[in-house]
């Protein structure tokens, strides 16, 4: 005899929200009964619009097709980001999706690199990528030889609907209305169900919050608690506007450092998204209303939109019968782009470990620890910006340059200026080729290079570093632009 349906109960909708809901139906099956509760007093931030390219791995899992999803949310390719200004003003530099040259088993490509670089034979670090270069260059390709690593940029309002129409498609319901009251269990505290504004009660085995910054269900009822890290990325609001394209979109997300923060453009098929960062310790909130629309360009189809927020994390992402994704779940400013790649390694996490009608402790214990690490792990990439900078022009600024840092984003620093190693542990978002790529961009520059380079003779040397950027010079050559291969994949 089979067992009963584990009834998961998701408060919330936005992309957090859908995305569970359509991974938990599709994957899960007949083994699940999916309720989404969603109203318009939890709401949704809605400006995650940048992504990074393990999207595509999950998109895989749950069988979505590339075109009809890039069609469905005006999306276009992304190869990576373009950061102005955040180690000098009027500088810049490019965090990449591509591989940089070729590794060998004892050392990677920026040890040649380096070697090259002391005897002036070495061009750019960027020319030895495909990404890099394709991406400046405004080229774009997913097929054949001139394949690139991805990621997109797309609507969020567009992306949430798409993935209610599958999640529905596989039997998840939605349930509207406002949630008067969460009910829990006198004696294990547990979650039992949530009472609605009509009165009629939604009941469940396992819930996920997606409430948003409120934390409705991990945060106000089960009191999890939060861990800030605003004395490390003290940015705490962000105003969002879309306005009209004035030009064809590029394949990267754009990030420009101003005295307070940073801004974001996104180019989407039909519109920009754009927005700025900012801590309101160094710049009020109408300030940087003013600053965004005198810098931005195109017409303001949209009202700014400001959002207050503390990066950090929940102390558990998984209390008793809850669990948090997206913002309940903690906040790392989308400098990365790796909001939607946190709620999709969530959903991962909770598939992997889905207990069904029966939650051990030890399940929850595990869930909590994977959490912790991977917010840490991407918490030291996103402060690196920060910390390696050489601008002194601002209080937000100089404070950024002197502040203290966890001592495992220190020792990566130590490590890569001393000898020109980096790592990337197990489980890691980031890749060795993020992290050298950011290191040289915000100008940390190893001392020395790895000894067995200096086993290949200098002609050898430069014929390698010559080969390797000819023939990334001759893919990207090969490439159409960017505009046109949107036009043919995935035009609207």
């Amino acid at each position: 005899m089979s067992e009963q349906k584990t009834k998961v109960v998701i408060a919330g909708g936005g992309t957090a929200g859908w995305l569970a809901a359509a991974a938990l139906s599709q994957q899960l099956g007949s083994a699940v009964e999916v309720a989404l509760v969603e109203s318009a007093e939890i709401g949704t931030v809605g400006v995650g619009e940048a992504t990074i390219p393990p999207m595509k791995t999950f998109h895989r899992l749950l069988r979505i097709d590339e075109q009809e999803f890039m069609r469905t949310t005006h999306a276009t390719f992304k190869l990576g980001i373009q950061f102005e200004n955040w180690r000098v003003e009027g500088e810049k530099y490019f965090h990449s999706f591509g591989t940089t040259g070729r590794d060998t088993l004892v050392s990677e490509f920026i040890h040649f690199w380096l070697r090259g670089r002391d005897m002036g034979i070495a061009k750019d670090f960027g020319d030895y990528c495909v990404e890099f270069k394709a991406a400046l260059e405004n080229k774009c390709s997913t097929q054949g030889d001139t394949k690139v690593n991805h990621a997109f940029h797309l609507d969020a309002g567009l992306y949430a609907k798409y993935l209610r129409t599958f999640a529905e498609s596989h039997g998840a319901t939605q349930v509207e209305g406002n949630i008067a009251e969460v009910l829990q269990d006198n004696n294990s505290g547990y979650i039992t169900g949530l009472r609605m504004a009509s009165g009629d009660i939604v009941r469940g085995d396992l819930f996920v919050d997606c409430t948003g910054f409120r934390g409705l269900l991990i945060e106000q009822t089960l009191h999890a608690g939060y861990e800030s890290w605003e004395h490390w990325l003290p940015c705490n609001r962000a105003v969002a506007v879309q306005t009209a394209s004035v030009r064809d979109p590029v394949p990267y997300t754009r990030s420009i450092a101003h005295h307070a923060g940073w801004r974001w453009q996104i180019p989407l098929q039909h519109r920009v998204g754009n927005g700025t960062v900012f801590c309101n310790r160094y710049m009020s909130e109408d300030e940087a209303i003013a600053k965004l629309l005198a810098d931005i360009q195109g017409d303001v189809i949209t009202e700014p939109r400001v959002i207050q927020f503390q990066t950090g994390r929940r102390r558990k992402n998984w209390v008793k019968n809850c669990v948090a994704m997206g913002l309940s779940s903690g906040f790392l400013e989308p400098l990365e782009s790796t909001s939607i790649h946190l709620i999709m390694t969530s959903i991962m996490r909770l598939l992997q470990l889905f207990p069904g009608k029966d939650i051990q402790q030890a399940t929850i214990d595990e869930y909590n620890m994977q959490a912790a690490i991977e917010f840490e792990l991407i918490r030291d990439f996103i402060i690196l910006h920060y910390k390696a900078t050489e601008r002194e022009d601002s209080k937000f600024w100089r404070y950024c340059k002197r502040m203290d840092i966890p001592e495992s984003l220190a020792h990566r620093i130590d490590l890569f200026r001393e000898t020109g190693k980096s790592y990337q542990k197990e489980g890691e978002l980031f890749r060795l080729d993020s992290w050298t790529q950011v290191m040289l961009g915000q100008g940390i520059y190893p001392k020395r290079y790895h000894p067995m380079v200096d086993s290949m003779q200098a002609q050898e040397l430069e014929r390698f570093l010559h080969a390797t950027a000819a023939n990334v010079a001759a893919v990207v050559d090969s490439m159409p632009p960017h505009e046109k291969f949107l036009a043919e994949y995935c035009a609207i």
